[in-house]
C-alpha cells in the first residue's frame, strides 16, 4: 500500500487580497507559509518518495516547506509541470473578486468561478482544466503509486478539484461545490489499483 497526499498551496498574497490569481505567479503570504509548515508537521511521519507540483511558485514553495518537515531523507525527486497549474482566469486575473462582482454582477461571477463548463473571458473552465490535470494524474502520478512510491502533490484549488473529481468519481454538478482549503492535506491510500480517501 502506498500513500497519495494532495495539498492546495498555502494562502497566497493575492488570496489574502481577494484577487483572481490563476496563472499569475505570486508568493505565499506569511499565513500561507504557516499553513504549509503546519501541514508539513502533520505529514512529517509519512515519508514521501516523489513530489509533483505546478509551474507556479506558491505551490512549489508549499511543497518545499512541507518537505522541510518530512522524515524522507536525501534529494526527493520533484516534478514541475504546468498541467498542474491553477485554472487560468483569463481577463479576470489580478482583479478583486468583490469589485468584479459589482461590475459584472454576483451571479455572473459565481457562474465563472463555480460552473463546470463556463470559462471566464479569455480563461479556462473547470472542464478545460480537467482536460490537462486528469491525463497528467493518470500518466505521471498513478505510475509512481503503482511503483510503490508515496506521492505528494502540491497544486491549486481547481487543478486539485478536477483530480479529486476523477479519484472520487464526483459528478460535474457536484464537484463545483467542493471546497479545497489552502494548506490542508487530503490523504489517500493506493492499494491494488484502488484509491481510497483517509479521513
Amino acid at each position: 500500500m502506498t500513500h497519495l497526499v494532495l495539498i492546495r498551496h498555502g494562502q497566497s498574497v493575492w488570496n489574502a487580497a481577494n484577487r483572481f490569481t490563476g496563472w499569475t505567479d505570486v508568493e505565499l503570504s506569511p499565513k500561507g507559509e504557516d499553513e504549509a509548515a503546519a501541514a508539513g508537521k502533520e505529514l512529517a511521519d509519512l515519508s514521501f518518495d516523489v513530489v509533483h507540483t505546478s509551474a507556479l511558485v506558491r505551490a512549489q514553495r508549499t511543497a518545499e516547506i512541507v518537505m522541510l518537515h518530512n522524515r524522507a531523507s536525501g534529494d526527493i525527486p520533484t516534478r514541475y509541470d504546468e498541467r498542474l497549474n491553477e485554472r487560468h482566469y483569463g481577463d479576470l486575473q489580478g482583479l478583486n473578486k468583490a469589485e468584479t462582482a459589482e461590475i459584472h454582477g454576483a451571479e455572473q461571477v459565481h457562474i465563472w468561478r463555480r460552473s463546470f463548463d463556463v470559462p471566464p473571458p479569455g480563461g479556462e473552465s473547470l472542464e478545460m482544466t480537467a482536460e490537462r490535470t486528469i491525463p497528467y494524474f493518470v500518466e505521471e502520478i498513478i505510475p509512481d503509486l503503482e511503483g510503490g512510491k508515496n506521492v505528494l502533490v502540491a497544486a491549486h484549488g481547481n487543478s486539485l478539484r478536477s483530480i479529486v473529481m476523477h479519484i472520487e468519481k464526483i459528478s460535474p454538478d457536484d464537484i463545483t461545490s467542493l471546497e479545497i482549503p489552502t494548506g490542508a492535506p487530503m490523504h489517500y491510500t493506493f492499494d491494488n489499483g484502488e484509491i481510497r480517501r483517509v479521513d
